[in-house]
């Protein structure tokens, strides 16, 4: 039988071509989902999916290929759901930040491998993962900025850097997510009960962040 990695672009096609490649990167979110990377095996998500070994590993030569390629299209469909966020004009700082809040846990519930690729990128190739995350641009160059801006000159918060606010933010998401086997384990909670508990800090992290970042002086004057 022919193998697979000589098969010819008319054959392909009639495999079903893009058609195929999405049904395999859909059931390996799944399976990633489910097991998480290093317990997943390619013949999983090639079962998963309805296709054979070699089909996959046509398409994606590997696990880590397919993964780097599932979490990096993930993250830029994120980072745009951040950028329509920061640069709406209808919305308060307070607000951006509450909605930036809830749309980060709901990636990370459905998406519960995203900090350690991030890690894993950090480490590897942080410059490729600036690409994928233009960051900078998002800060400096939107509407949330100058929000931020003119929330400091009107001293409602503390004169600091933008990214201390972002960074508070971040690590308040992140940080129960990479943490989520011990706190399972430790307070006996099910998936259900964590996936609450998470949901809970839709509406807390953004009271803790204003009333770090609140102003010293505003606050003397509120008491």
């Amino acid at each position: 039988m022919q193998k697979i990695k000589n098969m010819s672009e008319e054959s392909l096609n009639k495999t079903g071509g893009l058609d195929t490649e999405e049904k395999i990167k859909e059931a390996a979110r799944t399976i990633f989902h489910q097991k998480g990377y290093a317990a997943t095996r390619t013949r999983d998500i090639a079962e998963a999916a309805g296709v054979n070994l070699a089909l996959l590993n046509y398409y994606f030569r590997s696990k880590e290929k397919l993964f780097n390629i599932i979490m990096s299209e993930t993250l830029g469909r994120f980072m745009e759901k951040i950028r329509l966020i920061f640069n709406d004009p209808g919305s308060t700082l307070e607000e951006k930040i509450g909605m930036i809040t809830s749309q980060y846990i709901d990636l990370l519930i459905d998406e519960p491998e995203i900090p350690l690729f991030i890690i894993s990128e950090v480490r590897t190739n942080p410059e490729l993962l600036l690409e994928k995350l233009p960051i900078r641009d998002l800060i400096f160059r939107t509407i949330f900025y100058k929000q931020f801006q003119q929330a400091v000159a009107e001293r409602r918060i503390d004169a600091i850097h933008p990214i201390h606010y972002l960074m508070n933010m971040i690590g308040l998401i992140i940080m129960p997510a990479l943490a989520k086997p011990i706190l399972q384990s430790a307070f006996h909670m099910n998936g259900d009960a964590y996936k609450e508990l998470m949901e809970n800090r839709k509406q807390l992290i953004p009271r803790w962040l204003y009333t770090i970042h609140l102003n010293s002086n505003q606050s003397d004057n509120e008491k």
